[in-house]
């Protein structure tokens, strides 16, 4: 069986020499190798937490925790929901088509809203059984 053009398997099964010319990392290149792509993941959730903080309403400018930007760009995103809700519901009031690609982001805040009723009931039941 003829190996296909720019393989690297070895026919033979034993290891090639184009394997060979390469060395293996050593430990220490591995550990630093590790730490890099850390510090870059890091780093990149970092500038993620800083365009959010220039996003939203109420997080420029000021130092923040990230469980705060968390919250607040929550808190934004519904009342962003909130309003093209109330949009479609004036549309369709004055009987004008609303695609339903428009209509998406409110179908998640039903959701999140009916998963939230739940959990609700949930804890209240809870409460009355102690």
């Amino acid at each position: 069986m003829a190996e296909a053009a720019g393989s690297s398997s070895p026919q033979n099964g034993t290891d090639s020499a184009a394997a060979d010319d390469k060395p293996r990392l050593t430990e220490e290149e591995k550990k630093q190798n590790h730490i890099a792509s850390e510090q870059k993941r890091r780093e990149a959730i970092r500038a993620g937490f800083d365009r959010l903080c220039d996003i939203v309403p109420g997080l420029e400018g000021q130092g923040r925790s990230e469980g705060l930007v968390l919250k607040k760009t929550v808190d934004y995103m519904r009342e962003q929901m909130e309003v093209r809700r109330q949009l479609i519901r004036d549309k369709e009031a004055r009987g004008e088509y609303v695609p339903d690609e428009m209509r998406e982001p409110v179908l998640i805040l039903e959701r999140i809203e009916a998963r939230e009723a739940r959990e609700s009931a949930m804890r209240t039941e809870e409460d009355g059984d102690s």
